[in-house]
């Protein structure tokens, strides 16, 4: 939920901690504390990491209150660095956790982590998001380290020139080895998508790697670029993503999709291919099926 509040004369010159507990019923200046901490605050559409800052009448703030057990610290392994060279930087994302800032938090996501690390080699550059994977979903994510690798790799992404494999757990069995879906994709609700007639063109390919009773491992090549495309096209033939609830899938613990391999070519003309392993949950169950 995104409070907007004016502040008026009564809270000029306050702390904007105590500001916000005195202009938002319900939310304690603890919780405005923590809520600031994390990026959830703005003032004047600016971001504001500081609780002791000062307010004047007329400024507008703006914070988002999360729900209840939302926020997680994100603390990476050493391992999660998958590729590293002078233009970009290649991370395992977790499942769980949002790829970039989002008005609700900024502490927390990769997005923030990555600033961090930029940060603590020595540079100023900030993290710069060129492509995105679900909150639900894990694996490789790239990072440029500059404005002239962010902007070559958003032409890549753009292009189709990123190959990306990924692996889903799957409710069912698919009926054929290997399939195409060709469907276009477009909004169905505040945060669904369906295959609609006149939607963006969407394609991926599937092929079946395993099944074992009612749950297939499926890898999925996808061609084009479409919000939730994968878990779209798998649900569209039957096949939702166990603990993808959006789509019907079945109870898991997580939604089972994972960005396990993405190649591309470096300015070099060299291909770069980045593998992003499996863990946990995830990874007992395919260790099960293989």
């Amino acid at each position: 939920m995104i409070l907007r509040k004016n502040v008026g004369k009564e809270q000029n010159g306050s702390r904007l901690d105590d500001a916000i507990s005195t202009l938002c019923p319900g939310v304690s200046k603890s919780e405005a504390r923590r809520i600031i901490d994390r990026g959830g605050c703005t003032i004047n559409v600016a971001l504001v990491r500081v609780a002791s800052r000062s307010v004047k009448a007329g400024d507008v703030i703006e914070i988002g209150v999360m729900e209840t057990g939302r926020f997680k610290e994100l603390q990476l392994p050493p391992e999660a660095l998958l590729y590293e060279d002078e233009e970009l930087i290649a991370v395992n994302k977790p499942a769980g956790i949002n790829s970039q800032r989002t008005p609700y938090q900024l502490k927390g996501t990769l997005e923030y982590w990555v600033t961090e690390y930029f940060k603590a080699a020595g540079s100023s550059e900030p993290a710069r998001v060129v492509h995105r994977l679900d909150r639900g979903t894990s694996g490789a994510m790239l990072f440029p380290k500059n404005r002239q690798s962010a902007a070559r790799l958003s032409k890549l992404f753009q292009d189709g020139l990123v190959d990306k494999l990924y692996l889903a757990l799957v409710s069912g069995r698919p009926d054929q080895e290997r399939w195409t879906v060709d469907a276009p994709i477009g909004k169905v609700a505040s945060a669904r998508y369906g295959i609609v007639e006149g939607g963006k063109a969407a394609v991926t390919e599937f092929r079946t790697v395993a099944t074992s009773g009612d749950i297939s491992l499926v890898e999925a090549r996808p061609l084009t670029g479409r919000t939730h495309q994968i878990r779209v096209h798998l649900a569209s033939v039957g096949l939702p993503i166990l603990g993808d609830a959006t789509y019907d899938g079945g109870a898991a613990r997580r939604m089972m999709l994972h960005c396990s391999v993405m190649k591309f070519q470096n300015t070099k003309k060299m291909e770069i291919s980045v593998k992003a392993p499996l863990a946990g949950e995830f990874e007992e169950i395919v260790r099960g099926l293989l």
